[in-house]
């Protein structure tokens, strides 16, 4: 399986859907139907209330939206490693690892505001990389900025990713006081319609639009399964850090700033599911992407056939067991 997605075959793409349809058909199954959280952002509750309101509170509809919103993220997020060349090769194992990692826990299957951020923090994530060569770097950084505000729209706590933006600025470019401006200003501005609508809409109040952030401890995990699956989250992250530290020196110097703000993104989507933390681990998925991309170093890097195949394996076995015998 780890050498099948190890090389770019165009029947990958086919092989990809394969694999996620094999790991994620339960959806299908015993299909849920999502609910509104408090966190939930106007952009979000009119989206959710549209397709609700649409398909009739069918939940194997949103179970189907989902399972094509996660393959999408996949494939976009695979297509993106390789253009950027995270990893020496292009394959398929960044979109393999995107579809492991949100597996692991069955909350990451139901649609939800943090789901649908995913997608648009791969966008941003891909615009941060291209801005260590972009010689003008205003329309990206104010591309990337608008974005980050709409995420706030779609989930509340995202708010703190744009700590990610000025981070990656940081890195990407030396300090520059009008982009570092650019940047706050393009996350404002998703908020100069909001503004508008909710006063034509007679609904303007500054308690709708400051929100109520509060940073709490997550509870202990209810069964021992999540702690098993947080366990085959965090083993193959430390294995692929690791390896990713040894080969740095390898590594074309673009490549290496993307992995630390892969490091960075993985450190504040942490802070944000820390953020007003919710009953169900939904809002978790945020810190997907970077683990994805560092269980797929560890996939590739490691110098022993039997190791990649031994982590895949439990964690195919895992995500089996915990989808479809529990």
């Amino acid at each position: 399986m780890i050498g099948t997605f190890k090389q770019k075959n165009a029947g990958n793409a086919l092989f990809l859907l394969v694999y996620a349809l094999i790991l994620k058909f339960s959806m299908f199954i015993h299909p849920v139907m999502p609910v509104l959280h408090k966190d939930d952002n106007y952009l979000y509750q009119l989206i959710f209330k549209v397709l609700d309101s649409f398909f009739h509170s069918s939940p194997v509809f949103f179970s189907v939206l989902s399972f094509i919103i996660i393959f999408t993220q996949a494939t976009l997020f695979n297509r993106i490693c390789n253009h950027q060349k995270i990893l020496p090769k292009p394959n398929f194992l960044p979109g393999m690892s995107y579809i492991l990692v949100t597996s692991l826990l069955p909350d990451w299957n139901h649609f939800s505001a943090p789901l649908l951020i995913n997608s648009i923090m791969i966008w941003i994530w891909y615009k941060m990389t291209a801005l260590y060569n972009n010689n003008r770097p205003d329309a990206t950084i104010f591309s990337i900025s608008i974005l980050t505000g709409i995420v706030t729209l779609l989930y509340i706590p995202a708010l703190f990713f744009l700590a990610l933006v000025f981070l990656a600025l940081l890195i990407m470019r030396p300090f520059r006081i009008r982009e570092w401006l650019m940047g706050l200003l393009g996350f404002t501005f998703p908020y100069y319609f909001l503004f508008i609508i909710l006063y034509i809409t007679g609904n303007w109040s500054w308690k709708n639009i400051i929100p109520s952030v509060t940073v709490t401890l997550p509870g202990m995990p209810h069964s021992i399964w999540v702690t098993l699956g947080i366990m085959l989250l965090v083993i193959p992250f430390i294995i692929g850090g690791y390896f990713v530290q040894a080969n740095l020196t390898k590594m074309l110097i673009q490549v290496r700033k993307s992995w630390s703000l892969l490091l960075l993104f993985l450190m504040v989507a942490i802070f944000v599911i820390l953020i007003n933390c919710a009953d169900s681990y939904e809002n978790w998925i945020v810190t997907a992407l970077p683990f994805a991309a560092f269980h797929s170093a560890a996939y590739y890097y490691a110098p022993e056939k039997k190791l990649p195949l031994i982590m895949h394996w439990i964690t195919f076995a895992f995500i089996i067991w915990i989808n479809y015998l529990l």
